[in-house]
């Protein structure tokens, strides 16, 4: 498995993020909430998309519901 590309929120677009994911890669985005930095980490299966986050693992069954989470989280820039 290769390395995850590691990037910070917003750095870049939702579709950029989700041609990654497609590719087989993962990325991890380092966010910071309330005030200390958390990593997020994106994935996409063949089938469905994650984001699996600290505290709980966001499942998405579309390329749609993913960039709605991208964007709705900050993950990718607007």
């Amino acid at each position: 498995m290769t390395e995850p590309l590691v990037i910070q929120a917003g750095e870049m677009g939702a579709e950029e993020l989700l041609e990654t994911l497609e590719g087989g890669n993962r990325v991890v985005v380092k966010t910071e909430f309330l005030g200390s930095e958390h990593e997020v980490t994106l994935r996409h299966d063949g089938d469905t998309y994650y984001c699996d986050t600290p505290t709980r693992l966001h499942k998405h069954d579309s390329a749609e519901e993913m960039r709605e989470c991208l964007r709705n989280q900050g993950y990718s820039e607007r």
